[in-house]
This record gives C-alpha cells, structure tokens and sequence, in this order.
C-alpha cells in the first residue's frame, strides 16, 4: 500500500491523503460528542428577528458540527430546520447596547438573534467559538497545526484539480496565505536538498579530476595504478559506478530525480493554484464590497423616505412633548396645540405685567415733554432721505380711508377702536398689512406721538420687550433702536432693528388740524448684526395722530374734555422664521387691541392733571 509522509513520521494511506488545503475539514470527519471527537452539539431558545410586521419570536436553535440552525420549536426538529448558517466565516457581533442581543452575519445573510439575559448570551458566543476552533476557523494558524509537508499523491493531480477544490472549500484569504507559507517551506527544503546534493557532486567530481589527472602520469611511468580498496579507477566501463561508490563512502547518499521532479512540480503547482485563488477571492471580495456598498447606499435613500414619511405622520398627530419641539415647517405641533400654546404663554405675560404695573404706578416720572417746534425739521443724518420717503408714504397711504376697499378686513370692533388686516403671504410667511383707527379723549397728538417715541418711558407701557438699547442717535428726533422681545414658546425669540423719527407736519389748511407721527422702520447697521440666538424680524410702523379741538361753553378755557385725538396706527411686519398662518393672525388679532388699549390709557393716565401739550 501506498503511503505519504507525514511531519511526525508516521505514513499516512493514500486514501487519506492531505489535500492542497491542509484543514481537518477536508478530511470530512464529523465530530462527536466527547473530548476526542469534537464540541457536543449546544442548543436552546433563543429570539429572533423576522420581521417589522411579527418582531422578535422565540424559536429552537441548534448548534452543532460547527452549522448554526433554527426550528420553529423544539418539538418540529423531526420536520427539518427552517434555515441554516455555516460558521466557518461567520461574523459574531455582540450588539453595542443591546447586553442580550448578537448578530451572526455571512455575506448577506444576518440572523439578529436576543438570549433571556447578558450571560446566556455569552455561553453562546464561547459555544460558538469552541465549534469554530474545533473545526479549524478560529486560528489563522490552523493549516499549519495540521502540519508542514503535503501529499505528494494530492499535488501530481495538477493545476486545476488543486484549484477546482480550493474553490469549492470557500476557503478565506487569510487560510490561503497560511497554505502560501506551508508551500515555501516546503519548496525551501526542496532546493536546500538539491543544493546540498548538487554540492556534494561537484566535489566528488573536482577529487574524481584529480584522480584522473594522477593515473595518467602514472600511465605514462608504465605502471598501473590502484587504489588501496583494489580497484582500478581508469576502467572505461565502471569508472563512474566506482566513482559513486566513493561517494557513498563518503557520505553523500544518492537522491531519487523522479521523485524530486514530481514533488518540485506539485509544489510549484500547489503555489499556483493558490495564488489563482487569492486572486479570485480579491476580485470576488471587491465585488462583495461594491454590493455591500451599493445595499448601503440603496438603505439610507429608504431610511431617509422613511424618515421624511414618519415626520408627515407626525404632522398629522397630537405630539405635544416639550421645549424641544419649536416653530419651523418640520415642528411636531399641529396648528391648534401652536396657538394653545402660545396664547397660554401671552396670558401668562399678561398676569406678570399686571402685577408689575401696580409697582409701576407707584414711581412717577417727571420728564418734560418737549415743544414741538424741534421735530418740524427733516434733519441732515445720512439717512434723512429714507425718513422723508418713508413720512410721505403714511401721509399719503396711510390715511387713506379703508371703507371703500374690499381688500381691507374689519376683524376687531370695540368702540371707537376699529383693526382692519390685508392677508398677504410671501413664501409662507404672513406679511399681513394692519391698520387700526382710534379715538381717544382728552390727549392730543403731540402727547401721544411723544410717549409712543420716548425711550426713557418705553418701559412704562410695553410689556412685549424684553431689552432695548440705543445704537445711535442721528439727530434730536431720529435714533436706531435695537430690541429683543421676550419669547413665546413654541415661536423662537424675535429682535428687531430700526430706526424711529417722531415728525410734526405743519396743516396746509389753517382749518385742518397739524398731524404728528412717529415712523419706524427696519435699518441695517454694523453695530447690532443678526445672531443666532434670535430671529431677525422686519418692520414698517406707523403712529399718527390728529387733534381735534370742540369750542368750550361760554369763555371756559380748553380742558381735556374738549380735546380728542384720533389716532391712525398701521403695521407691515415680516416676522421672520417660520410659523403657522393662522397662528399668527390670531396671535394679531389679539395683541394689537390689547396694545392700543394699554397705550393710550397709560397716556391718558400720564397727562391727567397737566398742562394740554398741543
């Protein structure tokens, strides 16, 4: 019978011949339970993830001759499994987060499986890792545990054959290149054999030379020459058998050529046929990765349909949560929860403001109101043409009478105090135009106009405001004003810069009653830029006021009973950001008459008592 050498010695059958691999698993033994046949099978419940549709189920998973397999329960193991993973390139991953979850992918195949707690889970990874090693794949010096020589047998099949069964094993780069190791060794001794004998032959046959060299001259001398073992050495016929002789006495044994030519060729033909294979698992590797790539690729475009589709959903429901959840067009708040919100939020800056006002009330200021003698000028500050253009527009705009335009809405009526509104949207963002006419007694236009473009009592009347500085003063009637106004939640912060002028324009009709405005509108400047914190909003205010005087009753003097001031106040805002249309129309609704209201009645409490300023 024939046989191969094996590293330790012992001869192994042909029939059992190592293969070009070099793994136990070529040899198809199927391990057993027990020390001497392999890890015992393993098996128990485990859950695992089917589908968005059914989640986690609990199913039977069996490990066994390094295959990972489920069933539908313990008791249907007779009708087969349902699936199957084989480990030997598997990839196990304990989840980040979840203690009780792992992940056993190969290529693209992935079974999420969860154990009952964190320590079933580890005894399956420590069993699936004992099948692993047990069957040559947990080391990446398996192939040479098996050890170092090759079957010649297996090698002489040739090129093809040695590939043709590489490949069908699915064997790993990393297995491959241990395989490349074992062929150098292998083909390393080979040449060190050759060398050896090839040296070993060039001295025998340089002392040989020698030889020759002597029995000539001792021809010559007439006298035969013998060596001390008898033998002549210039026989034609047996001079070389003779001369291998000597070398064998010498100590250099004879190599087989064949032999040594069959294993070179299988050697050479195993390195070949390995490299081949490199080769096509690099290729089928790059491939895999474009794939990967690709699936990767083709799960964020759905994941990100699936987000946007979520986020619709939500705009559909109730999800009222918390301060995250601000103004924008992908806030989770619906229009009603918007409002509700914010008007919970005004009401309760209007119970802090009462309680504050009663403080107010205590401290009297006492600031002269200046003549209006100052504010009939246009000024001569760079922008002095801007103020004349914007006063002239409200002149001859703003006093316009609405009755007769349909454009204009009546949306609040409360005595003398009418608000009429313009819808206009602009990108989705109301720009409504909002007109209010009033009609206060007993103050007059100079006095309103004053204390609406005085800062030093801005604080007195607005509760909207949270802080406000002077960026620059122009002239004695124009300034830039910065001012953030206290947040709403869910809206974002607003500011605003603009410049405000207060004007008095002198009647062309001696009939007609002088008017006074005060006129603010938004302005861009280096020392107040937009920031992060706060939503940069644009205005085009308005207040202007007329006096109207009635004749007192004999030669009475004018009191404020005799005086009214119909006041025209208009407002084109661009709030900026991004909230609900309807909220913010009704957010207008409320505020502006709640405004013009507290205004003028803080006049009319300022101005009780003293002198009538015309």
């Amino acid at each position: 019978m024939n046989s191969s050498p094996l590293p330790n010695g012992r001869l192994l059958p042909d029939s059992q011949s190592w293969n070009s691999s070099g793994s136990d698993e070529d040899l198809d033994v199927e391990p057993g339970p027990g020390p001497h046949g392999g890890v015992a099978e393993f098996g128990g419940v485990l859950s695992k993830w089917t589908n968005y549709i059914h989640g986690w189920q609990d199913r039977w998973v069996v490990l066994k001759n390094n295959t990972l397999s489920y069933y539908k329960s313990q008791d249907e193991r007779e009708y087969g499994c349902r699936g199957s993973l084989c480990l030997s390139k598997a990839v196990i991953t304990p989840h980040e987060f979840d203690e009780c979850r792992l992940d056993i992918s190969v290529n693209d195949s992935v079974w999420y499986l969860r154990a009952q707690d964190p320590e079933h889970r580890n005894q399956w990874i420590e069993s699936i890792e004992q099948h692993r090693v047990e069957s040559g794949y947990g080391s990446e010096s398996s192939l040479r545990r098996h050890g170092s020589m090759l079957s010649l047998t297996s090698a002489t099949s040739g090129y093809s054959a040695t590939s043709t069964s590489s490949f069908k094993k699915g064997h790993s780069l990393r297995e491959k290149l241990a395989e490349m190791e074992t062929f150098r060794d292998i083909l390393c001794r080979q040449v060190d054999t050759l060398q050896k004998y090839f040296d070993g032959c060039a001295d025998a046959v340089n002392k040989d030379e020698l030889q020759r060299d002597k029995i000539v001259e001792d021809d010559e001398d007439g006298f035969p020459t013998t060596r001390p073992d008898g033998e002549f050495l210039h026989n034609n016929n047996g001079s070389k058998e003779k001369l291998f002789q000597c070398l064998s006495h010498k100590g250099i044994n004879g190599i087989d050529f064949k032999g040594e030519a069959i294993t070179f060729k299988a050697t050479t033909a195993g390195i070949l046929a390995t490299l081949s294979h490199c080769i096509d698992l690099m290729v089928k590797r790059e491939d895999s990765w474009q794939k990967r790539l690709d699936k990767e690729m083709e799960k964020r475009r759905r994941v990100e349909e699936a987000y946007k589709s979520a986020l619709s959903e939500l705009k559909k429901k109730s999800h009222f949560g918390g301060p995250d959840y601000e103004e924008g067009p992908n806030s989770l708040i619906n229009e009603d929860e918007f409002f509700d919100a914010v008007e919970a939020a005004l009401d309760r800056q209007d119970k802090i403001e009462e309680q504050s006002q009663c403080e107010k009330s205590r401290i009297q200021r006492s600031n002269s109101v200046p003549t209006g003698d100052i504010y009939s000028t246009i000024g001569s500050h760079r922008f002095a043409e801007k103020v004349e253009e914007m006063v002239q527009n409200h002149m001859t705009y703003s006093l316009q009478d609405v009755g007769g335009d349909a454009n204009w809405q009546l949306v609040v009526e409360e005595g003398e105090m009418k608000v009429y509104r313009r819808e206009v949207e602009e990108n989705g963002i109301v720009l409504d135009p909002l007109k209010a006419t009033h009609s206060v007694k007993g103050v007059t236009g100079h006095e309103v106009c004053h204390y609406f473009w005085d800062t030093d009592v801005r604080n007195d009347w607005e509760t909207t405001v949270e802080n406000f500085n002077i960026v620059e003063t122009l002239s004695d009637n124009a300034v830039i004003i910065y001012q953030t106004h206290k947040r709403v939640w869910p809206a974002s912060q607003r500011d605003v810069l603009y410049l405000s002028a207060i004007r008095k324009i002198m009647a062309n009709n001696e009939n007609d009653p002088d008017t006074w405005l005060v006129c603010n509108f938004s302005v861009e400047h280096e020392n107040a830029q937009p920031n992060n914190r706060c939503v940069r909003a644009k205005i085009n205010i308005a207040m202007i006021c007329q006096t109207l005087v009635s004749p007192p009753e004999g030669d009475k003097e004018i009191s404020r009973d005799n005086i009214l001031c119909k006041i025209t106040y208009v407002a084109n805002v661009n709030p900026g950001g991004w909230a609900p249309a309807s909220v913010l129309r009704a957010v207008a609704k409320r505020e502006y008459p709640k405004f013009l209201k507290r205004f003028t009645s803080y006049v009319q409490e300022k101005t009780a008592g003293k002198p009538i300023l015309f």
